[in-house]
This record gives structure tokens, C-alpha cells and sequence, in this order.
């Protein structure tokens, strides 16, 4: 349905000068309030099956050599589901399942340690190997 408005043709329903676009932009960044360095709220304690361990070296394609508590140095898996969330590097504590099979060699990482928890779980005698 066409009217006439003002010597201009418009299609009914529609305003003058076209459709207006929506502007849109990105909020500013916030910063979540953060704790003092030294404070450690809760640490990730290793459940049942899991070993805790420091990363030696980097392998590459998600995998990394990892020497545990119990003395065995394992080679170290990122499981898919976590590939991109965690970013492990050497000296990064961690927290290890054995494979069934091959489990004195190999495990899965399931959990890396920020550095203050991994100072705490030093001081507090659960991550023996340094």
C-alpha cells in the first residue's frame, strides 16, 4: 500500500529516510575485585584417584612431562574438553589421573595450579616434588 506524503512516495508503515540502525557498542572492561597476594581463599584439593605433580617440559599437542608425588614421571595429557581452558607451562603444578592401562607412564591433567596455591600446597606438605 502506497500513500503520498509531502510530494514523496513512501510505503505505508514505513518512515521517512529509511530503517534506523542500531548502534551498538562493548561496555568497558571490569576488574573483579581481586584478593591480596598472599591470601588464598580454597584450593582444589586432588579427589580421589588424582596425584599431584610439576610440569618439566612441554611436549607440544597438549601433551607434557609431569613428575608426581609418588616419584613416577609421567607423560601428561590435555583432555579435549579441557584443551582450551587450560594453559600449562614448565614449573605449573597440576593434578593428574593415571590411564588404566599404562598408568605408571601416562595420565590425563585435569587441573593446573595458580602459583600462590601451588606456594600453599608446598608449604603445607602436599606437593612434595619442587
Amino acid at each position: 500500500m502506497w500513500s503520498q506524503d509531502g510530494g514523496e512516495i513512501m510505503a505505508a508503515g514505513r518512515k521517512k529516510g529509511g530503517a534506523k540502525k542500531k548502534t551498538t557498542y562493548k561496555k568497558p572492561y571490569k576488574k573483579k575485585p581481586g584478593l591480596a597476594p598472599g591470601v588464598v581463599p580454597r584450593v582444589r584439593m586432588p579427589k580421589a584417584g588424582e596425584i599431584l605433580g610439576i610440569v618439566t617440559g612441554i611436549m607440544g599437542g597438549g601433551r607434557m612431562q609431569v613428575i608426581c608425588n609418588d616419584g613416577k614421571e609421567r607423560m601428561g595429557r590435555i583432555p579435549g574438553k579441557l584443551k582450551r581452558r587450560i594453559w600449562v607451562r614448565e614449573g605449573d603444578a597440576v593434578a593428574v589421573i593415571p590411564w588404566e592401562i599404562e598408568g605408571d607412564k601416562k595420565g590425563d591433567v585435569v587441573w593446573r595450579y595458580p602459583p600462590n596455591e601451588k606456594r600453599w600446597l608446598q608449604e603445607k606438605g602436599h606437593l612434595k616434588v619442587s
